[in-house]
Parts: C-alpha cells; structure tokens; sequence
C-alpha cells in the first residue's frame, strides 16, 4: 500500500472514479480549445483585426490564461466540469494556483513537443489512475467528480 492510498480513491478497489476518464479528458480538450477560440476570435475587433497577424500567439496565451485561472478556481476547466472531473493532488487537494500553473505549463510543454503527448497519452491509456506525462511529474491524477446532492 502506497502513503497515498488514504487519500484518493484506489483504482482496484473505486475503479469508478477512474472510469472513462482519458475519454473525458480529450471531451474537455476539445470543449476547451473551442471556448478558446471563440474568445481569442471576440478578442480580434479589439486589436483592429491584427491579431490576425500572430493569431497563433494569441491562442496561445489566452489558452494559457484560460486554462490556469479555471484550473486555479475549480481544479478543473470548464470543459472538464462539463464531463464531471477534476484534477487532484495524490493526497487529495485541489489544484492551487501554482500547480494550476505547473500543470498547464507541462501541457503545453507536451503539445510543443508531440512524442512528449504521445508519451502523455499512452500513459494514460495503460497506468490504473489513468494519469498522463504532466500528471506523472506532479503527482496529480483526473478523477471523476463525487456525486452531490
């Protein structure tokens, strides 16, 4: 038994906080990158359309900004929310806003670096907590939200 076992939920014995979570995850990308483009593209009339000329750039920090404060906030973007999971620390806190930054930064750090998000996604396609590269490094995991009432 690892010194974590008292503080999140084991995959062998709670299997279900791990359920479909990889799926969800790439649900929450993919809500994600499209809430990030609307905002980038309601941002443009605001620069007289040349953020046209390092639109990229722009994604890419908005990207950034978005995924740090909503992570900070909630543990969780609000793509993820929507497919009910969160991110938390192996000994079951919430995200704060430094390791809201960390995470986000390995994020991007995979996507700038495609076998590094392959490595990331194989992970966690194959380990039990279904954690990824970024989540390995932090100790972090994806959990399925505790249902409330």
């Amino acid at each position: 038994m690892t010194e974590y076992s008292w503080h999140i939920p084991d995959p062998v014995t709670q299997p279900e906080f791990y359920r479909d979570v990889p799926v969800k995850r790439l649900i929450a990308w993919i809500v994600d990158t499209i809430l990030i483009l609307l905002i980038c593209l309601a941002i443009l009339p605001f620069t007289a359309f040349t953020g046209l000329l390092f639109f990229p750039a722009l994604l890419l920090f908005v990207g950034f900004g978005y995924r740090v404060a909503t992570i900070a906030r909630g543990s969780a973007t609000w793509g993820m929310r929507l497919v009910a999971i969160e991110f938390r620390t192996l000994d079951g806190r919430r995200f704060d806003l430094t390791l809201a930054f960390l995470h986000t930064l390995g994020l991007t750090i995979s996507f700038a670096l495609p076998f590094l998000q392959v490595i990331s996604v194989v992970l966690m396609l194959t380990t039990a907590r279904a954690q990824g590269l970024t989540d390995h490094v932090l100790g972090t995991v994806a959990l399925n939200r505790r249902a409330t009432n």
